[in-house]
């Protein structure tokens, strides 16, 4: 992520470091005006001196540019004193020409990039907004999260996450917005802005999943244009009471949550599916609630279907209950961390669509499990 720092002086936008990349103009002057001066003048390697600013435009800035183009000129005049039928005022034209085209090209790039900064800057708050830094912990529960994005320049998109410590336990969402690009990321705002109100004030996950169902609505009505008429999230709901021991999941159309318990991983799928958020006018409002025991040690892993939908070179999907299976216990974030890994790997870096995931796992030791 981009910080934003106070300071007097301007941010170097390559980070502060002159490596061989941002050097090669100069290694490129000295090389050309090497072979200018030792080799015959039939080959006239002068006449590419003007290379020299229009490469230095692509990574410098303005005065330098200028500078180098200057002790390019410089360059052409001494080569003149040796040489004397070089066709001098011709290159030097056209190191000139060159010169301050390169210096306007620099501006120009400066300018974007200026640009760049900033919009990815008010990027990272809205991120930060929309999927600001989960507790480490709440109550007696351990939460760590992921998100990967589809585009490497991408900074925020339709997938969201929230924990929240409420008066009825620990609630967790976790949902994806169907499409892609501002819609996506509005629809998803208006759902996380209405779990963050809900989850402190409805007694029962039905309360809350139908407050957010009404926020969706109102979002895709109120932004037509926008919007597609088929434009609905995936969400997962749980809630985990101040009493521990057990959780309460509520699978609105989301992939199935993983749970792992001594080594075994059970796929969660619901009894009875629940319509996405912005279907239930369709195919109904009928919202099934799964309680099973969360027990100490037990951990979850609630993702989008971007994890299961990761394909490998010959388009086979990522595999995620069999790799779960093979891993080791390890705590959250570690967890985390073998998955971000396996996931670049087996796609090869190719990620095709946006990831969240969230890990769990409970810590209380004060409730005795019980069989599921």
């Amino acid at each position: 992520m981009i910080r934003a720092r106070r300071s007097g002086r301007r941010r170097p936008l390559y980070g502060g470091r002159w490596d061989a990349a941002l050097l090669s103009p100069v290694f490129v002057t000295v090389l050309i005006t090497a072979l200018a001066f030792s080799t015959p003048r039939e080959f006239a390697f002068s006449r590419l001196l003007p290379a020299a600013p229009a490469l230095a435009a692509a990574m410098w800035p303005v005065l330098p540019t200028i500078l180098l183009g200057a002790f390019c000129l410089l360059v052409m005049i001494g080569l003149s004193f040796a040489y004397t039928d070089l066709g001098t005022p011709y290159t030097a034209a056209a190191i000139i020409a060159v010169t301050l085209a390169a210096a306007y090209a620099s501006h120009v790039r400066l300018q974007r990039e200026e640009t760049l900064l900033h919009v990815r800057l008010i990027a990272d708050t809205a991120q930060k907004v929309l999927l600001r830094p989960l507790p480490r912990r709440i109550a007696d529960v351990e939460i760590e999260s992921l998100y990967l994005a589809a585009q490497e320049q991408a900074r925020i998109g339709g997938d969201f996450y929230e924990a929240v410590d409420t008066p009825f336990g620990v609630r967790l969402l976790i949902g994806d917005v169907r499409g892609k690009g501002l819609a996506a990321v509005g629809a998803a705002s208006a759902v996380i802005n209405s779990f963050r109100e809900a989850a402190y004030d409805e007694p029962d996950l039905r309360g809350v999943v139908h407050r957010l169902e009404a926020s969706i609505s109102r979002h895709s009505d109120a932004f037509p244009a926008l919007d597609l008429p088929e434009r609905f999230a995936t969400a997962l709901l749980a809630e985990i009471p101040n009493s521990g021991g057990r959780i309460s999941i509520l699978n609105c159309g989301h992939p199935p949550p993983l749970l792992v318990r001594r080594g075994e991983i059970r796929v969660l799928d619901p009894t009875t599916p629940s319509p996405p958020l912005n279907l239930a006018s369709l195919i109904g409002d009928h919202y099934c609630v799964d309680t099973l025991v969360f027990a100490p040690g037990d951990q979850l892993l609630l993702y989008t279907d971007g994890v299961t939908e990761a394909r490998d070179r010959d388009g086979e999907f990522f595999p995620l209950p069999e790799w779960m299976r093979r891993q080791s216990p390890a705590p959250p974030r570690e967890l985390l961390d073998r998955l971000h890994e396996a996931l670049v790997h087996y796609s090869g870096g190719r990620l095709e669509d946006d990831i969240a995931v969230l890990a769990l796992r409970s810590t209380s030791i004060q409730v005795q499990a019980q069989p599921v």
